[in-house]
Parts: structure tokens; sequence; C-alpha cells
């Protein structure tokens, strides 16, 4: 299914663990890695489709996951003539893509690459927010770094507050007092704490 400007719909999907990593996916039997992604088939919606292909490509279901956002408008990318096949040349262009942003809601052993008969991808990894942008293929470069752009600001505050019982430590009393009343807290000497 092409538009007339020869551009294929597809969805692309960012998905992020708890620590605002993002979902990387090395496809099948080759060294490159991608955000899922797929084409929306006739009759679907943006969101169905993101849905199936999040279960095809990843192996979660729909209640593994929250929205966060999505791009407002179609992001477009040209396939360069070389990676197209041979009797799709002159009609299809490339994609055209809505992204969207999910917060994975399950755990790391819910993916499953192996969901359907067609995996995509043969191993993932979790990637820091920007570090894609330095390391996908080039023509896909520019709608990878608009879509993040654009989703960036939906991306959840990391709470911090559970720092010390991450770590084993927890603040003195005297800390939560001083942080109860608004006042700063202070060292030994009565200068403030770098806290």
């Amino acid at each position: 299914m092409l538009d007339r400007e020869g551009f294929r719909p597809n969805v692309g999907i960012i998905l992020l663990n708890h620590r605002n990593q993002v979902f990387w996916g090395k496809r099948l039997r080759t060294h490159s890695w991608q955000f899922p992604q797929g084409g929306i088939k006739y009759g679907e919606t943006p969101e169905q489709a993101m849905y199936r292909e999040l279960h095809e490509e990843v192996g979660l279901q729909h209640e593994q996951v929250r929205i966060l956002a999505r791009t407002r408008d179609w992001l477009r990318y040209e396939v360069p003539e070389n990676y197209i096949r041979r009797d799709a040349r002159g009609h299809y262009k490339g994609q055209k893509q809505i992204w969207f942003l999910l917060q994975l809601m399950g755990r790391d052993c819910d993916m499953n690459l192996r969901a359907t008969d067609h995996p995509e991808f043969d191993a993932w990894r979790w990637n820091e927010y920007w570090v894609p942008l330095e390391v996908v293929i080039e023509f896909k470069r520019d709608v990878y770094r608009m879509a993040l752009t654009e989703l960036a600001r939906f991306v959840p505050r990391l709470n911090h507050h559970n720092r010390y019982l991450r770590s084993g430590m927890r603040p003195h009393q005297r800390d939560e007092v001083q942080a109860a009343a608004g006042s700063p807290s202070t060292d030994e000497g009565g200068g403030e704490s770098p806290i």
C-alpha cells in the first residue's frame, strides 16, 4: 500500500524501560540495529498497526506497555535505490511513519523475539535514549532524529527519591527533619551539604 508519492505508511516504536533506555533490535541475520517498525495494513489505524508490530517483533501484548505520546505528523525517509527490490523500483520511494513512544509496564523477560513465525530481530538490548542516532543506517538517521526530538519531552522524569534505598544508604534522620522543615541540610561544620 503506497501513497501517491510512493511512500508506504508505517509505524515506528520507541520503547522505554524504567530507566528511560530504549529498546534496540538487531535485524535477523544482519549487523544492522533499529527500532521496531512495520507497515500499516489496509483498514488499520496507526495505533492498531503499532500494537500488531509490537507483538510480532518484540512479543509484547497491549497491556504490557503504555502509550506516552506519538508524533503529530508523518515523518518520511527515502530508501536508496540499491536497497529497493528490483520489481518495486520506480514505484516505491520510502516510508512515511507515525512514531509512538511507549513505556514498558512488563519485564525484560516478557520480550519474545520469536512470538511469530517470521521474526524481524535475532537479538536486542537497551540503549541510552540518543545512542541510536549514532549507529542507525544513514538514510534513516534524519527520521530518527526528528522522532526522538519530538517525543523527548514526553519521556518520564526519573524518580531519584529512591536513590538511598537503591544504594543501600539511608538519609540521616536529621536530614529528613530538616528537609521536612524546608531548611537546607548542613554538615558538621555548619556549611551547606553538597547533597
